[in-house]
C-alpha cells in the first residue's frame, strides 16, 4: 500500500476518508453474507473481513489517499467497537456462578499467556505477536487481539496474522470438540464448562456447546463471559510489562503507563449493563452495533496486511498458538474430569 503523502490536502484527507471506511464497510457487508453460508458460519464474519481485506490488497489497486480511511477503521472504528462489547457483560451473573467459574477462567488466561508467550519465544516469534496470540486463544479471541494490540504496540500486520492464527485454531478446535463429545465421558454441565473455558471465540463457544444441549450452552457462555471480564486486568498486566522497557532499553517509570481510554469505556458500559441502566432490546441493538464496528475494524486491518509478513511469521506463530491451545484444552479437561462434577 502506498505510504500516506505529508503534504495531502484537508480536502485529500476528506476524500481519503470516505474511500477507505468506504471500502472497509463494503468488505464488511460481503464478509456478513459470506458468513450466513454454512461452511463460513462458523469463521464469523470478523475474520472473513480480515480475509477479504487481504486479498483485495493483494489483488487490487488502492488509492494512495484511501489510506487515512483505512487506519481510521482499523484504530479509532475499533476502539468504539471494543467499548460496545462492554454491554455484554453482566458481573454479578458471573459471579453468582460460584467460584468454580472464576478459578476456571482465571486457570484459562494464565496457561494460555505463560504457555504461549513462553513457547513463543523458543519459537523465536516475536513477542507482541506471541502475546496477541496469548491473549486471543486465553480471552475472546479477535475483540481481544483488537484491545490488546493499541497496548503493546502491535503492528496492523502483526494483529491481524495474530487474528487469523486464533480465529483459524479456534475453528480446528470447535469441529474437534464436537465430534470427541460423545466419546470424552463427560456431562452435559461439564461440557459446557470446558466449551467456555478453553475455545477461543464466542462463536466457537456457542458452536461447540451446542453438542450438550442448551444446559451445556448456558454455562459454556457464561465461562466464557466471565474471561471476557478479566479483558481489563490483563490488558493493565501486559500494557505494565510492556512499558517497563522501551525500544532503546532504556529505563520505565511507573508514570509512563497509560490506561487506554476506550479500556475505560469497556468497564463504563459493562456497568451500565450490570445495573440494568439500558433496555434489553438497545443493549441488543448496541451490541450488534459493536460487532459491526469491530468487522469494519478487521477489513481495515486485512486491507494493512504484507503477504510477506504473513509467510515470514504465520507457520511459527501458528505452531505456537496450536501448541498452546493443545495444553489449554488438555489442562481444563483434566482440571474438570478430576475435581468437577
Amino acid at each position: 500500500m502506498s505510504t500516506r503523502n505529508p503534504t495531502m490536502t484537508e480536502g485529500n484527507q476528506g476524500l481519503g476518508l470516505i474511500q477507505g471506511v468506504g471500502l472497509t464497510v463494503i468488505l464488511t457487508l460481503v464478509a456478513r453474507q459470506l458468513a450466513m453460508l454454512p461452511i463460513l458460519k462458523i469463521m464469523g464474519s470478523m475474520v472473513l473481513a480480515i480475509l477479504l481485506g487481504v486479498a483485495w490488497r493483494s489483488l487490487m489497486d488502492i488509492p494512495a489517499t484511501a489510506e487515512v480511511g483505512i487506519n481510521f477503521a482499523s484504530k479509532k472504528i475499533l476502539r468504539y467497537g471494543i467499548i460496545l462489547m462492554g454491554l455484554r457483560l453482566d458481573i454479578p451473573k458471573i459471579i453468582a456462578a460460584g467460584p468454580q467459574v472464576i478459578l476456571l477462567d482465571i486457570l484459562a488466561i494464565l496457561v494460555s499467556m505463560v504457555v504461549i508467550i513462553f513457547l513463543g519465544q523458543r519459537m523465536g516469534l516475536n513477542k507482541k505477536l506471541a502475546a496477541l496470540i496469548a491473549a486471543g486463544t486465553g480471552i475472546c479471541g479477535a475483540a481481544a487481539i483488537a484491545a490488546i494490540a493499541p497496548i503493546v504496540r502491535s503492528r496492523d500486520d502483526e494483529t491481524a496474522v495474530a487474528v487469523a492464527i486464533v480465529a483459524l485454531l479456534g475453528t480446528l478446535f470447535t469441529i474437534l470438540y464436537t465430534l470427541l463429545y460423545p466419546v470424552l465421558n463427560l456431562t452435559s454441565f461439564q461440557y459446557g464448562l470446558l466449551s467456555g473455558s478453553s475455545l477461543h471465540e464466542l462463536a466457537h463457544v456457542i458452536a461447540a456447546a451446542q453438542a450438550g444441549g442448551s444446559a451445556s450452552a448456558d454455562i459454556a457462555i457464561l465461562v466464557k463471559l466471565g474471561r471476557v471480564a478479566f479483558l481489563v486486568p490483563v490488558a493493565l498486566v501486559l500494557g505494565l510489562i510492556f512499558a517497563r522497557q522501551n525500544e532503546t532499553g532504556a529505563g520505565w517509570h511507573w508514570r509512563q503507563l497509560q490506561v487506554p481510554w476506550f479500556i475505560l469505556g469497556f468497564l463504563v458500559f459493562s456497568g451500565i449493563n450490570t445495573m440494568a441502566i439500558l433496555s434489553t432490546p438497545l443493549i441488543a441493538f448496541l451490541i450488534q452495533v459493536g460487532v459491526f464496528l469491530l468487522t469494519v475494524a478487521m477489513a481495515g486491518l486485512g486491507l494493512n496486511v504484507s503477504l510477506e509478513m504473513i509467510k515470514k511469521v504465520g507457520s511459527r506463530g501458528l505452531v505456537t498458538g496450536l501448541l498452546g491451545s493443545v495444553v489449554l484444552s488438555l489442562t481444563i479437561f483434566l482440571v474438570i474430569a478430576s475435581l468437577i462434577n
